[in-house]
């Protein structure tokens, strides 16, 4: 499915400076990058600027903070660290993103230099896309380039508004990112397997809804299975669970049913008496799933249904870890799901969040076949919504 919005091949950018939001929220241990998952994607569109003579100002967020100004748990030092160490080039950084500091650092910017600018969330303004902050960022270039796919859903100043002051385009990661998404649903080799994990029924709805729409088969896996446990009307002892959801889960087994699309659940689980590390596993079929006992993971049974559901598959999206994976003992459904997908010869699309951390935690991420570096954005981009940022950049 072909992306429908202008791109920076599209628009001339030599001699002239681009303002580009990329998406650094990378995590840092001790004032180091320990995952640049997130710098590498960007880089593609970095080099195609800086070797068509474009001057190039990037601009992001990392982490939550207060917005009330400098924070240096939070400053994007060692992000812009670390793109000078992967790319070899020259990259400046300033701890102004607003100022008069910042301003006059992108006016004295040549053709093929970097500067990174600091974290767009100093300033609160900043996440309800105040119209000041946008014409501030927007004043420092003649050109915006959006490709933080990661906020792509977001309708914030550093992401839509720039676009209502200079013209906007996508990235190359935008750009293979929404196209990956849409086209999956769009036109998928069959059969189609969906496998949805994570703790919650509520989070992933509208998700769950689409998915059924368009899959062979969808497996569900995580907390969210214990919602659907007792939508049929079994005991889950201790196991999370959201009461609110039972009537809305049982209505998406029927509507499966009656669109032919298969739904697989755990036919047996590893359940704990308390969550923790030192937590002793015990496996239990879903129906006799103890009181004071929780499910922590898919049992032996589950996993080879889930395995050999994947190995048919000729497509595969998969968002959401199976259990606790965090916690080794309760990660063996996770890494035996993930590892049968990596081994089989599907296409593989992995949807942002926890499965991105699973998949680095088990050393799988070279075997799919696309990564998502955005949660939120994928999953909407999955629910079939638009995204702010996309929608406000020039059509093609």
């Amino acid at each position: 499915m072909a992306f429908t919005k202008k791109t920076v091949r599209d628009i001339d950018v030599a001699g002239k400076k681009v303002l580009m939001r990329v998406d650094f929220n990378v995590p840092l241990k001790d004032g180091v990058v320990t995952d640049d998952t997130r710098v590498r994607a960007a880089i593609p569109t970095i080099k195609y600027l800086k070797d068509n003579g474009a001057a190039i100002i990037l601009m992001s967020h990392l982490g939550r903070p207060a917005g009330t100004g400098f924070e240096a748990a939070y400053t994007l030092r060692p992000a812009a660290e670390k793109l000078a160490e992967l790319t070899g080039y020259d990259v400046k950084f300033i701890e102004d993103t607003y100022g008069d500091e910042a301003a006059k650092a992108c006016a004295d910017l040549k053709p093929g230099e970097i500067l990174v600018l600091e974290n767009v969330r100093f300033l609160k303004a900043e996440k309800k896309n105040d119209p000041e902050v946008a014409k501030k960022l927007a004043s420092y270039a003649d050109i915006f380039v959006l490709d933080a796919f990661g906020t792509a859903h977001r309708a914030q100043g550093s992401v839509v508004g720039p676009a209502a002051f200079i013209p906007a385009v996508a990235g190359f990661l935008l750009e293979k990112e929404v196209d990956t998404l849409t086209s999956i649903f769009a036109e998928p080799a069959r059969p189609f397997v969906a496998v949805v994990g994570g703790s919650k029924v509520s989070s992933k709805i509208g998700v769950l809804d689409h998915l059924i729409d368009s899959a062979d088969t969808l497996i569900i896996g995580g907390g969210m299975a214990y919602t659907f446990f007792l939508a049929k009307g079994y005991s889950v002892g201790k196991s999370l669970q959201e009461p609110d959801w039972i009537e809305r889960a049982g209505e998406m087994l029927k509507k499966a049913e009656e669109k032919g699309c298969q739904i697989l659940l755990p036919i047996d689980n590893v359940c704990a008496d308390h969550f923790g590390e030192d937590a002793e596993g015990v496996v239990f079929d879903s129906d006799k799933i103890p009181d004071d006992m929780m499910g922590m993971d898919i049992g032996p049974k589950t996993t080879e249904l889930y395995c050999d559901a994947v190995k048919k598959a000729a497509t595969v999206f998969w968002n959401g870890p199976m259990g606790v994976f965090e916690i080794d003992q309760f990660a063996k459904g996770t890494e035996a799901v993930a590892r049968a997908i990596a081994d089989s010869d599907c296409t593989s699309i992995i949807g942002g969040g926890d499965s991105v951390a699973a998949i680095n935690k088990f050393g799988l991420a070279d075997k799919m076949s696309w990564i998502s570096t955005g949660g939120g954005a994928s999953m909407e981009l999955v629910e079939g919504k638009a995204l702010p940022g996309v929608e406000a950049l020039l059509d093609a």
